[in-house]
């Protein structure tokens, strides 16, 4: 039992990556219909933020995953995906019949991107799907990268634990006055 609880605390702090610990970039960005979506808007919720490209395999497997984990808190969590070119309307709409993706895609055309993940010419790439877990705070709780070892954080189980400790961390945080 000492191990696995253990493994577990391991587990976790390799999705503390980092981004960990710090305010998410504010933004406000566009769906394929024109509808703008400002982070601000979600705060009292937990918000997953994906990065992701509609042609990557790995990103189809998280929208999957997405859609599950969705079903299981409903209303206590949020997802916003977010595309950058070559994306466009027409690929984010078949990839949304495709994937039957209920949450917004959102458009960026890189700006977003970089201030979310610190893209610097020092940290210039990008790996994708990347994966935030944004309390209800504005706090980022996990920050995922995929890589074929992290490959069960991605999966509905590895999230559950991820997102019922930001959930825990909103339940945790002193109330304002």
């Amino acid at each position: 039992m000492k191990q696995l609880l253990l493994f577990f605390v391991l587990t976790l702090s390799a999705f503390a990556g980092p981004l960990s610990g710090k305010r998410v970039a504010s933004f406000t960005l566009a769906d394929a219909t024109g509808k703008y979506y400002d982070v601000l808007d979600f705060r009292g919720k937990v918000l997953l933020i994906d990065i992701m490209k509609t042609n990557c395999p790995h990103c189809q497997a998280l929208s999957r995953t997405l859609e599950q984990v969705k079903a299981k808190y409903g209303d206590k969590l949020a997802v916003l995906s977010i595309v950058n070119p070559p994306d466009d309307p027409k690929t984010v709409s078949a990839y949304i019949a495709t994937y039957k993706v209920t949450n917004p895609v959102l458009f960026d055309f890189g700006q977003a991107t970089a201030a979310m993940l610190r893209i610097t010419p020092q940290n210039p790439s990008i790996s994708l799907p990347t994966l935030l877990i944004v309390d209800a705070q504005g706090i980022v709780r996990s920050d995922l990268v995929y890589s074929d070892s992290q490959s069960g954080s991605f999966a509905a189980n590895g999230l559950t634990s991820l997102i019922d400790k930001a959930l825990g961390a909103a339940a945790a945080a002193p109330k304002k006055k």
